[in-house]
């Protein structure tokens, strides 16, 4: 409900109002802030509003909205991360496969359509049950704290 109501919802299309620039520049440690790893291009961090635990995105350093704004460099970082995350994800959990996705744009779902993000969902046979369908709601057995630090020590 917290994402739905708006909570950390950019309140601009500019860096100054981006959640993830302010996130980038307010020099908590990564465990606070959920950043999984860096690299010099890009960053992985956890989803704080996950469809399933282990929901990270990549995303380029650069504030950038639309896919083809990526340099070819940030192009190669984004692919190269993206394999990275499900590795390491496959490593610690186990899933029997992945969503990966862009949205591009509000209309396509981008809930923070002004800093391109590409989601890396592992999903597992049976994930859905009655509490996403009837309830519209997620329920999560893992805090968010505990997947960043199994992520962030299996990504090293």
């Amino acid at each position: 409900m917290a994402y739905i109501q708006g909570e950390n919802k950019p309140d601009g299309d500019d860096s100054d109002g981006c959640p993830f620039c302010r996130l980038l520049e307010s020099g908590q440690p990564d465990s606070d802030s959920l950043i999984v790893a860096r690299g010099e291009l890009v960053f992985a961090i956890l989803n704080l509003y996950p469809y399933n635990p282990g929901h990270l995105m990549v995303l380029p350093y650069r504030h950038v909205a639309d896919y083809t704004e990526l340099t070819d460099e940030e192009t190669v970082a984004v692919a190269e991360y993206t394999k990275r995350a499900m590795r390491v994800i496959r490593k610690i959990s186990a899933p029997h496969g992945f969503n990966i996705g862009l949205n591009q744009g509000p209309v396509a779902g981008a809930g923070i359509a002004a800093h391109l993000h590409q989601h890396v969902v592992p999903r597992w046979g049976g994930d859905s049950n009655f509490m996403p369908v009837i309830g519209h709601t997620k329920v999560l057995p893992q805090l968010l704290g505990d997947t960043w630090k199994l992520l962030a020590d299996a990504w090293s």
